[in-house]
């Protein structure tokens, strides 16, 4: 191991030094500062004599005489089962008040890449307990499921009740996963205020949530360097527990426009071209590292699940950041401003949302039989619902046929009712689907053209004759 006092240039978060022998892309550095403190950082270019280097703890106090060492090793996350109930900060460190650390094994935060041709086709169901998701945008294990919000609404609050909800119902797996005991949460935190991480900790507390939970925490006033570890350390425990300890985890990142803001800082400091807005052009390839590790592999019991957060800046989904998410994932679930404003919690529209790997998690001896017929029906009559209150606003409800006015009162209880269910309340998948079978009895038989007639016999709730009323 070299040390070399031979510092050009500091530039934000970067640290730029010559050297006279190759050194790895990468490779762990630590640089110690004239007042005795040690700093790691890790190389981030390596080109003849010259190298890059992104600092996490950032660069104040390092100074051209600073010495520079080259540790010959990519950084590493020191694993172990005990790390469930542990919280991190985001460079993987304790910040709990618990003891150290012993790991069993030290694995690699860039992770092994799955060969597509071990992967498992997602297929099984996880239930969130959130009907909006459960009942119509179905999560399936192996999948990668991102939530696309704004500024200002709950995504926050969404992000928790799935963290203590979700589960793997009994008779999707068995005897053993139906109590959750082998199944984990890993949540990956960055760039939030210091009041959100106690809101994220006061809520992982109180529900208990936090003993079948790893908690990485990056705070708004923390490097921006440091966020680009953070995703990749959670997602290192995560393929740990899943492959090698058999549990099925479910990694919540929140949030990704953090994440790639901070890919932004750190490209500007490279003076790189910029792409769209500023963002690096391999802002694409980055982010497919993060996503592509989510999956099942044959063979193997375990799976790891994702479910990344987004705001999307402007409320624009066409902006780069959601855009190539879209690309990569397989769905997304959209938060919705105007139901926000009714009060609906959680305010997830479901009409631009959509889980593709839906129709593989659901079905007869998966969740129910009925459950994509009524999946169908509710979106084909949720959406007839919408484009009627517009004709409201032009004609007036008294012009619109009986027919019309079923469909306008169903949109109102479909929002008021299932999608409505607040932050505390877990229903199962059975109670989703009976609730979805509650509205659409409001319209007439002859309408449900997307549910199979035994179905219909057995599961619509006849009107009840009114009482007469005797003089």
């Amino acid at each position: 191991m070299k040390e070399y006092q031979t510092i050009t240039e500091i530039s934000g978060p970067l640290v730029f030094a010559e050297v006279d022998e190759p050194v790895g892309y990468d490779e762990i550095v630590e640089i110690e500062t004239e007042d005795g403190r040690t700093l790691r950082g890790q190389v981030l270019e390596s080109s003849d004599g010259l190298v890059s280097i992104q600092v996490f703890e950032g660069t104040g106090g390092i100074d051209r005489n600073a010495s520079v060492r080259f540790l010959g090793e990519t950084m590493k996350m020191p694993v172990t089962e005990d790390l469930l109930g542990r919280v991190l900060d985001g460079s993987g460190n304790p910040i709990d008040g618990g003891p150290e650390i012993v790991p069993d094994e030290r694995h690699d935060i860039v992770g092994k890449a799955i060969n597509p041709y071990s992967r498992e086709y997602p297929e099984e169901f996880i239930q969130t307990g959130v009907s909006a998701i459960d009942g119509m945008n179905t999560l399936v294990r192996g999948q990668k499921l991102p939530i696309f919000s704004a500024s200002g609404l709950p995504h926050n609050d969404l992000a928790l009740q799935i963290a203590r909800q979700a589960t793997v119902p009994e008779e999707d797996e068995g005897s053993d996963d139906g109590d959750g005991s082998e199944f984990a949460v890993v949540f990956g935190a960055m760039g939030i205020t210091a009041e959100e991480a106690n809101e994220f900790m006061d809520d992982f507390e109180r529900t208990g949530a936090l003993e079948r939970s790893v908690v990485f925490m990056n705070l708004a006033d923390d490097p921006a360097v440091e966020r680009q570890v953070t995703p990749r350390l959670a997602l290192t425990t995560a393929e740990y527990l899943a492959f090698e300890k058999d549990y099925h985890v479910l990694v919540i990142l929140t949030d990704m426009t953090n994440y790639c803001e901070a890919l932004r800082e750190i490209g500007a400091a490279r003076e790189e071209v910029p792409g769209r807005r500023g963002y690096p052009g391999y802002m694409y390839t980055d982010l497919a590292q993060l996503y592509e590790r989510a999956g099942r592999i044959e063979g193997q019991e375990g799976s790891v699940t994702q479910i990344p957060i987004l705001t999307m800046p402007g409320d624009d989904e066409t902006h780069p950041i959601p855009d190539l998410t879209g690309y990569i994932t397989e769905g997304q679930i959209m938060m919705d401003r105007d139901l926000n404003s009714q009060g609906i919690e959680p305010p997830v529209n479901v009409l631009p949302s959509l889980s593709r790997l839906m129709d593989d998690g659901i079905g007869e001896g998966l969740t129910r039989e009925d459950h994509g017929d009524v999946s169908d029906q509710m979106y084909a009559a949720y959406a007839e619902g919408e484009d009627l209150r517009d004709l409201v606003n032009i004609v007036g409800r008294e012009a619109l046929s009986e027919r019309d006015n079923k469909y306008l009162d169903f949109a109102d209880r479909f929002e008021e009712e299932f999608v409505q269910q607040g932050y505390d309340t877990n229903r199962s998948i059975d109670e989703t689907l009976e609730l979805g079978w509650d509205l659409l009895s409001m319209l007439p038989k002859e309408e449900l053209n997307r549910i199979g007639e035994d179905l219909i016999e057995e599961h619509y709730r006849e009107e009840e004759p009114e009482a007469v009323q005797a003089d």
